[in-house]
This record gives structure tokens, C-alpha cells and sequence, in this order.
């Protein structure tokens, strides 16, 4: 998997220098501020980015501006972000585009090494991976009354929260202490609610996780 890196801090982004190489990646670029970044992100063969919000020079959303740039040059480009702070605004615009593999993680996240070199994994691959953390503060803001994720029952929102933290059928089964059964019943339920309709499941999940996440916008 090759792996372009864009974060400023020298100690951080040679920790996952470092991490992910031990665990059979190979980084293309790592680099420090945002015309690194741009220039990687556009022209280098990538199968997914590790990118901070905030880059120099300003330490704003350089990072999230360039990726989102980078997406509409390059359609489907993987993305994982990186933020140290929950901040709704920029996941609202790195899902604004309607296409999967993305995913925006707390820093924090980084120390838990198995579920981390996962969750790039999984936006490599097409996948959604969204922040706990995240995923509560764009829930906590939902207030439309005809959005069809009103449909769902409590423990469909559920499991429907746990593939947005990119947990597969077995995960969420364990984390819920129901079964896998159960888990593809809620899944199934989950799809038909929200109108997506037959193709492949994959796909299915990413799209019922993007509109989980985007109806908080």
C-alpha cells in the first residue's frame, strides 16, 4: 500500500513514517506544509493519504482544503484526515462530495496502532472510518424531521454508528453482545430503510454510512 503522509509535526509524522512501514506500507511522501502536500496528492501514485487539517503556513484547514482539492482533480482519492480536535465543519465538508473512501480521525487514535493501520486500510480499500467521537457530534446536531435516518430503530442507529467507525459484521456483533445473525438482520434493515436498494454490499455500507453522516450537515 503506497502512503503519502502530510503532517507538520517532525516527531509525528516520523511516527507514522516509522508505523506504517512496519506494518508493510510504503510512503511515497511524507511532507510538512501545503504545497508538499498538494504537489503529492496530484501527482504521486498513491493508494491513500494520511493527512493533519492544519498545515503551515497558516495552521488553519490547508491540510483539509488541499485533500478536498485533491479529491475533485482525482475522484475517489483516498483520504484519511487527521485532526486533534472534533471540529464538525471539516468532516461536513470531507463527506460533502458523496463518495467513499474517506475518513477523519482524532489524533489520539493514532496510539491505538492495530485499529489505526486498520482504519488506513479501510479507506484505502473505499471504505468510511469516522472518529467516535466525530460521529456523536454530528448526531447530537441532527434536527430534520424528514431525514430518513428517523426511520431507524435505537439499536439500528447502532450498528449503523459502527460501520461508520469502520467495524466489520464480527466487531459489532462483539461490541453489542448480539450475534452476527442478528448483526446482517439490523444491516439489511438499515439498507431497505434508507432506499438503497441491491448491488454490492460494500458499497451499500459506505452509502449508509455517508448519509448517517451527511444528514447532520
Amino acid at each position: 500500500m503506497r502512503v503519502v503522509i502530510g503532517e507538520d509535526l517532525a516527531l509525528l509524522r516520523d511516527g507514522l513514517i516509522r508505523l506504517l512501514e512496519a506494518n508493510g506500507c510504503t510512503i511515497v511522501a511524507a511532507v510538512e506544509d501545503e504545497a508538499g502536500l498538494r504537489r503529492s496528492l496530484l501527482e504521486d501514485d498513491l493508494d491513500v493519504a494520511v493527512v493533519d487539517v492544519r498545515l503551515p503556513p497558516t495552521f488553519t484547514d490547508e491540510g483539509l482544503r488541499v485533500a478536498i482539492e485533491a479529491r475533485q482533480a482525482r475522484p475517489g482519492l483516498p483520504v484519511l484526515v487527521l485532526s486533534q480536535y472534533v471540529e464538525q465543519l471539516y468532516a461536513r465538508e470531507l463527506l460533502s462530495g458523496g463518495d467513499g473512501a474517506v475518513g477523519y480521525l482524532l489524533k489520539d487514535r493514532v496510539s491505538d496502532v492495530g485499529r489505526f493501520v486498520e482504519s488506513v486500510r479501510q479507506v484505502a480499500g473505499g471504505g468510511t472510518v469516522m472518529d467516535p467521537e466525530v460521529i456523536a457530534a454530528l448526531v447530537a446536531s441532527r434536527s430534520r424531521r424528514d431525514d430518513p435516518i428517523e426511520r431507524l430503530t435505537a439499536r439500528e442507529l447502532e450498528v449503523l454508528g459502527l460501520m461508520a467507525e469502520g467495524r466489520s459484521n464480527a466487531a459489532i456483533a462483539s461490541r453489542l453482545v448480539i450475534t452476527e445473525k442478528s448483526v446482517g438482520k439490523h444491516t439489511s434493515n438499515i439498507f431497505s430503510k434508507l432506499d438503497l436498494f441491491p448491488d454490492d454490499d460494500d458499497n451499500r455500507r459506505v452509502r449508509a454510512v455517508l448519509a448517517y453522516l451527511r444528514g447532520a450537515s
